[in-house]
């Protein structure tokens, strides 16, 4: 398999950014349940979330797709397009900032939700209690047996035992954890 085929068969992660006209912010939130719910039927989607505006109007929508092949078919399908047409008073997608990413901000989310993504310093502390442990762990348990090896190859045992670690199994479970402090219902 070429490494261009196994980037096709990889999870996507895009962002799109939509400005909201001033006064319709209500409908396009309603709006964005009824998308959000016809994107999950979709093959491949594995969750969106909703990222709401600090101040001004610009929301970003946060797709999770098994795949670009399966993210392209929705993006290009009727029933996506259906949905756009209901909000041609409301609000634009600024395709000049459609952007994919892998970045750390996707393991902060509420599938289904629209909210403000947390404040950086709350990222990084969860992430570091997170990874903390896990490093402890990988340290104790790993490290000892890996001494008599090159040093690019010890260097990459960590992080391919800790990235999986941190993304499958910790980072949603903490996140879902720690909810209500990352994400107050009050904005504080």
């Amino acid at each position: 398999m070429s490494t261009t085929e196994s980037r096709r068969d990889e999870p996507v992660t895009t962002v799109l950014t939509w400005q909201v006209r001033p006064g319709r912010e209500e409908r396009f939130e309603e709006w964005t349940h009824g998308i959000t719910r016809c994107a999950r039927q979709f093959p491949g989607n594995e969750g969106v979330s909703w990222l709401t505006p600090e101040d001004g109007h610009r929301y970003h929508a946060v797709l999770r797709w098994s795949d670009r092949h399966r993210l392209a078919a929705w993006l290009e399908s009727e029933e996506r397009a259906h949905w756009h047409r209901r909000i041609e008073d409301i609000a634009t997608e600024v395709s000049s900032e459609r952007q994919s990413t892998t970045g750390m901000e996707t393991w902060f989310s509420l599938p289904g939700t629209t909210v403000q993504a947390p404040p950086r310093w709350k990222m990084v502390l969860t992430t570091f209690l997170g990874a903390y442990p896990f490093t402890l762990l990988i340290q104790w348990l790993v490290t000892p047996h890996t001494t008599g090896w090159p040093l690019p190859l010890r260097a990459a045992v960590f992080p391919l035992v800790l990235l999986p670690v941190l993304t499958y199994l910790v980072m949603p479970r903490l996140s879902r954890l720690l909810r209500l402090w990352l994400y107050p219902r009050d904005g504080g």
